[in-house]
């Protein structure tokens, strides 16, 4: 029995150590400017993949000021003003140069939480994919945060 708790330790640390490598303290200081994280809402994940084209940050935002170990308070602009300006710093990323083209805000229905929704606005082509014994029909939709560009092709 203490032989199996022991090994049971051993790899516990072993495990903690090979991810102790890969982890990096984030620390920002006032006056530096982040990227926030936003998540879709889980409901407008299609075949449960990832949308490659949506935006996972906005911004940059500039911190004002730290607030304990793991939040920072931001300057957020008047249209977000709904949000809590205080956010933990997983939900951050380091912004290393100020870029001239901001993502548009516009072209994303955010809420109060962070997520968005998209929604079909047309669809553009219909076809049918073939498998060995059935037809599967699918349509090419274009969605609302997205450009004709890059519609996707979902099944009807």
């Amino acid at each position: 029995m203490w032989q199996r708790s022991e090994n049971l330790r051993i790899a516990q640390n072993r495990q903690k150590s090979y991810a102790d490598k890969r982890r990096q303290e984030l620390n920002f200081e006032a006056g530096e400017f982040v990227y926030l994280k936003v998540s879709p809402l889980r409901g407008t994940k299609r075949f449960h993949t990832r949308e490659k084209l949506a935006p996972r940050y906005i911004g940059p935002y500039r911190i004002k000021k730290k607030i304990g170990d793991l939040a920072y308070d931001h300057d957020m602009p008047e249209h977000l003003s709904g949000l809590q300006p205080v956010f933990h710093v997983t939900q951050l990323r380091k912004c290393l140069r100020l870029p001239e083209e901001q993502i548009s805000l516009e072209a994303v229905d955010l809420q109060d939480n962070l997520e968005y929704l998209e929604y079909q606005v047309q669809i553009l082509d219909q076809a049918e994919k073939g498998t060995r014994r059935t037809r599967i029909p699918m349509c090419k939709v274009l969605w609302s945060t997205h450009s004709e560009r890059e519609a996707t092709w979902e099944k009807e």
